[in-house]
Order: structure tokens, then sequence, then C-alpha cells
């Protein structure tokens, strides 16, 4: 008698527990991005994908290591700020598996003054500072390569480290920063190398500030990234088209005028 009774009773929770599970919202997609361009670019797609019926939620972030981790945390379905080299880098040292959805724009990477207006004024022991994690540093060292300021081993490999400079002439002192920090010190060292996100939210203009900056073939592109458990779903594959979208592509053009090129 009493088991008879028990276990319409336990059914019962078991579907009251069932209908008080938050259910994922279909209609909304949580992206995490840093501020320039990646939350311009994607302030302009959201009303594209709302009047598709689609709500975009930007969570921005001034750092490259917690859209990542939120992702991975599923904190957020995707983001977008990173190129393939850095995403490569996270994966291997975390351990995970992020993929690639579909490469929207490319940032030249430049190389910073406000002492000097040429690299040919560098002085002998000059202060440099550039990124500290692994390909943004690799692609300051290789920048500094094609620029003829140092020479690396292999100007190929995406992660190459100070400790493949095999000539430095001007004998330059090199530090590592957060790349988020170096606008910040720019007034005090001789040379910044900074990405174009942070140089445009401190005011630089890429195309005519930078003393050398990656030309427009650079393999560099910021991708919209994902897990494989939802990169193909049907919200991010809409974001995916909007994000490449004639009007995108138009924005680009038109905001920044070159300092960043669309990549589709």
């Amino acid at each position: 008698m009493k088991k008879t009774l028990l276990l319409p009773l336990l059914a019962a929770t078991l579907a009251l527990a069932a209908c008080g599970k938050p259910a994922a919202d279909s209609s909304k997609l949580v992206v995490a991005a840093t501020a320039v361009p990646h939350a311009e670019i994607l302030a302009v797609v959201k009303p594209i994908l709302q009047k598709e019926g689609l709500e975009l939620d930007v969570k921005v972030f001034n750092d490259y290591v917690q859209p990542n981790d939120q992702l991975v945390q599923k904190q957020v379905d995707v983001n977008y700020f990173q190129t393939e080299p850095y995403l490569d880098a996270y994966n291997r040292d975390r351990k995970t598996d992020l993929t690639k959805v579909i490469g929207v724009h490319i940032e030249p990477f430049g190389a910073y003054s406000r002492r000097f207006k040429s690299l040919a004024d560098l002085p002998v022991g000059a202060d440099v500072v550039i990124p500290n994690d692994p390909s943004n540093n690799s692609r300051a060292l290789i920048l500094l390569h094609k620029a003829g300021v140092i020479t690396l081993k292999d100007p190929t490999n995406a992660l190459a480290t100070q400790r493949d400079i095999i000539a430095n002439p001007k004998q330059l002192k090199f530090r590592e920063l957060d790349s988020a920090m170096l606008p910040r010190v720019l007034d005090q060292v001789d040379l910044a190398l900074i990405n174009t996100n942070y140089a445009l939210d401190a005011g630089l203009n890429p195309t005519q500030d930078a003393l050398a900056i990656e030309s427009k073939d650079s393999p560099y592109v910021n991708f919209l990234v994902a897990r494989p458990d939802n990169k193909d779903d049907p919200r991010v594959q809409q974001l995916a088209k909007a994000l490449t979208s004639p009007e995108v592509k138009a924005f680009i053009a038109e905001k920044y005028k070159g300092a960043v090129l669309p990549a589709f």
C-alpha cells in the first residue's frame, strides 16, 4: 500500500523538478567579445538578427583569457576576439578543444612610438614592450623581423620567441606585458607592439601612427569561435552568416578605413 502511494508521489516530484529546470533559450545567443572592433561589429549585426528573431547578448571583456575560459565553462555560447594561432595556443595549453566557426576580419598588428618617428631612429638599447601571450608575442617579433630591426631564425614560425632572435643590431631590450597594458605604457617606452583592437581603443590610428604594420595579406584572421557541442547550432550559424554580410563589410570599410580589413 505504501509503495503504491509512493510511486505516484515520486513521479509527481520528478515532473515538478523537470518543470523547474531552466531550458536553453533558442531565441538568444550570448557572445563574449573585446570592445574594439569586435563589439562594435556585433552592434551592427544585432538589429539584423533581431529582425530574424534572435537576440544577441554581447558581453564585453578587456582581456584575452576570460572570453575563452567562459566559453569552455558554458557561461557564454560563442566568442569573437581571437586569431587562429592564439586559439591554437590556448587549446594546447589548457587542453581544450574550442573550434573556429568563421573568419570575419583582420587587424594588422603595429609598432608604435611617442618618442621616435621611424624604427631607424631607435637608439641602441631601446626599451621595447611586446605582448606576453605566445601567439601575439611571436607576431610582434615577426613584424620586427620583416621591418629589418631584428633577425629571427625562422620568421615563418608562428610561435617564435626571443630565444629565436639570431641578430639584434640595436641591442633592443624586450619586456613582455599583458596586451591590454601596452597602450598605457606607450609614453614610458621607446617602442610598443600593440594589437589593433587595443590601439584603436586608445585612440591610435594604425594606418597613420604605426611605424611598422602588417601587410593586408596578414594570416591573423579574427574568428568567431564555439565549442564542438554547439558549433553547428542554427543560432551560431545565423550569427556567422550575419558577421560576413555585405552590411558588415561596408561598416568595416567606412568605420576603420584600413585599420581593420574584412576577411570575407
